[in-house]
């Protein structure tokens, strides 16, 4: 049976953006999240331009990096609730290539608006609008190396019950790289140091998983369902 690979894709964007519509209450919360985390330490720390600016990126990053994981429980859990993860499994179309566009859906509704909302969340942060650009660049890389890994680490816990504390234990140490090279490309810059490699690890990390975490996340989807 010959599969085409590009219906595949549409078909599967279709549906999964179409859930995500109906459930656009539910989408909104890691920006929602996001915006009032941030805006918890002006208060909490005083509008001083001092204060604030030199720990604006490292904030915008943690910031970004919890509110990634508000979403990731969901990333299969109603296809394990309602059957549907089963049809996908045994469907003719490669897994990985199904997860690839959910991790590329999820990117689109989780990742990209909490990129856009960066420029206003370091703005009221007080960032020096010179290191903006690397801020961006910075998160442009590392948002969907973000949904990547955490599609891993969701594929893990699948076929656990109320496993989003243990969902967090797990992704955690595996984002902590990635907040390190994100926020430290911004300190570089800030300190006038090269920031151009810690962007380039970012981008290789990103390549490396868009090949690897679909493959990975779909063996452990076929061993927890084994």
């Amino acid at each position: 049976m010959v599969v085409s690979y590009r219906r595949v894709i549409l078909e599967q964007l279709r549906r999964d953006l179409a859930l995500v519509w109906v459930r656009r209450g539910d989408a909104l919360q890691p920006l929602l999240f996001a915006v009032m985390t941030c805006s918890l330490f002006p208060l909490a720390l005083g509008a001083e331009p001092g204060k604030l600016a030199p720990l604006a990126a490292g904030i915008v990053w943690v910031c970004v990096l919890l509110s990634g994981l508000l979403g990731l429980d969901a990333l299969y859990r109603s296809d394990a609730d309602d059957g549907s993860l089963e049809q996908m499994l045994l469907s003719p179309a490669p897994l990985a290539l199904v997860i690839a566009v959910r991790v590329a859906v999820h990117w689109l509704t989780t990742g990209l608006p909490l990129l856009l909302a960066a420029p206003f969340l370091a703005e009221m942060l007080q960032l020096p609008r010179g290191l903006l650009g690397v801020l961006m660049a910075s998160l442009a890389l590392g948002t969907p190396l973000l949904s990547l890994v955490g599609a891993v680490v969701a594929a893990l816990t699948v076929g656990l019950r109320r496993s989003g504390m243990l969902l967090a234990l797990l992704a955690m140490p595996l984002y902590v790289p990635i907040l390190v090279f994100g926020a430290g490309s911004v300190a570089a810059a800030a300190e006038g140091l090269p920031y151009v490699g810690a962007l380039a690890l970012l981008g290789g990390g990103l390549v490396l998983a868009s090949v690897l975490a679909p493959l990975a996340a779909a063996t452990a989807l076929r061993i927890a369902h084994s």
